[in-house]
């Protein structure tokens, strides 16, 4: 999810682009990608481009209680700042905030919203997921999963 930004940057305070998101990217980190949809908005300031946008896509969660593999779909909001680490005009290095989880822009004026859209994902995803709401789950003596079959 790359995007070439070094217009914008060359805009005046306030210019925005707007962008179709669809592409795959991996969500949980099981090596399994997922499709992302939706629609983005970047918006020059005077310091950084703010992104804001809502996509959807799909995650492949392990059951809490039977501990099966289920799609979930997924639903977020993105809003983060974006810092670029070169100035467009002359070329010099930029100080970006000290900040633990500051997204920067490279030197080749590319935004890449990959870990961005990630992280959001992944807090949309709940803590304990269920495939559905009335899960039995697994027999704690025999270990059966009780969706299925029932325990001796």
């Amino acid at each position: 999810m790359q995007i070439n930004v070094s217009q914008l940057l060359k805009s005046s305070i306030g210019a925005v682009r707007d962008y179709d998101i669809n592409e795959s990217i991996g969500i949980t980190g099981d090596g399994d990608d997922s499709r992302v949809k939706g629609a983005v908005r970047l918006t020059r300031t005077d310091r950084e481009i703010l992104v804001k946008g809502t996509l959807n896509t799909e995650a492949e969660l392990t059951c809490s209680r039977c501990l099966i593999l289920f799609n979930r779909p997924l639903k977020f909001n993105i809003e983060e700042e974006f810092f670029p680490t070169v100035d467009i005009v002359s070329g010099a290095s930029l100080n970006v905030p000290d900040e633990p989880g500051c997204f920067t822009i490279d030197e080749h004026f590319i935004l890449d919203l990959t870990e961005a859209v990630r992280q959001c994902a992944l807090l949309t995803s709940p803590m304990k997921p269920l495939c559905k709401d009335d899960c039995a789950g697994l027999c704690p003596v025999c270990g059966r999963n009780l969706n299925k079959e029932q325990c001796d």
